[in-house]
């Protein structure tokens, strides 16, 4: 069965994308907790960070990296702060890996 995150992949569930290459995704998150919240996901369904593998280690850079690169696309330049939940008592909903890339307005310490 696809997670919530597949289907918005394969458009067949609408999101507002920013970004898309061939190893992620990037778009607005419905419930949005600053003034910019977007999430970022590979393509790759992994179920959360402590599942993935050395082989994974690429990719994991690449979202990093791309998160750089859209959070400049989306004018945050150098304020803001990516959230990485692993598992549901850690507040994952979907079980499949993603970034919250968030800011837009000043953020707090600690976040929780």
């Amino acid at each position: 069965m696809k997670t919530l995150f597949e289907k918005i992949i394969a458009r067949e569930i609408p999101a507002t994308f920013v970004y898309e290459d061939e190893l992620c995704v990037a778009f607005r998150d419905i419930n949005p907790c600053a003034p910019m919240h977007l999430l970022l996901v590979p393509r790759k369904p992994l179920v959360q960070l402590s599942s993935a593998t050395a082989e994974d280690q690429a990719l994991l850079g690449h979202l990093m990296l791309t998160a750089t690169k859209v959070a400049a696309q989306e004018g945050l330049g150098e304020a803001y702060r990516l959230v990485v939940n692993n598992g549901a008592a850690a507040g994952m909903s979907v079980p499949h890996l993603h970034l919250h890339l968030i800011g837009g307005r000043p953020l707090k310490w600690p976040p929780a």
